[in-house]
């Protein structure tokens, strides 16, 4: 019996060893892919902010481009629309659009989206069914019958 424990005590040491050389590799792994995203993270914000930086760069050359031949106000408002329409298309064409038969979307695709249409709900009848039996009211059917078997009418 003293070996069986000894040898009891060395798969428990081996289990908790095994356990910790898999947790150090799954957290080297999750380290090592946490780095690859934080970096590519800060190069798409740095091209953002690239972008943001021309983007401002482009407006004022229209801008000033367009103040040689109307008056300055003239000029910073109609880059202002234009500025305003770039932003409009672009947060139509982040959207997502549903896509396959039936989605509502013409054959442009600009169609607003339609809304669902609530489903159709049948009249009351004017007087409750009863049960077989005359007992009490009977529930109405699924197949859109009373529960003598009689069509309900609309």
């Amino acid at each position: 019996m003293d070996r069986m424990d000894h040898l009891e005590h060395l798969d428990k040491h081996l289990v908790d060893e095994l356990a910790q050389v898999a947790r150090e590799t799954v957290r080297d792994e999750l380290r090592e892919q946490t780095r690859k995203q934080r970096r590519k993270a800060t190069l798409y914000a740095a091209s953002g902010a690239s972008a943001l930086y021309a983007g401002a760069a482009l407006a004022l050359a229209v801008g000033l481009a367009l103040a040689v031949v109307l008056p300055d106000w003239a000029a910073a408002l109609i880059t202002a629309a234009l500025l305003g329409v770039a932003a409009y298309l672009l947060r139509g064409a982040a959207r997502p659009h549903p896509s396959g038969p039936g989605s509502g979307q013409g054959a442009g695709g600009d169609a607003p989206p339609v809304p669902p249409v609530a489903p159709e709900v049948p009249p009351m009848p004017p007087v409750a069914p009863t049960a077989p039996g005359g007992t009490g009211p009977a529930a109405p059917r699924r197949d859109g019958t009373d529960a003598e078997g009689a069509r309900e009418r609309d």
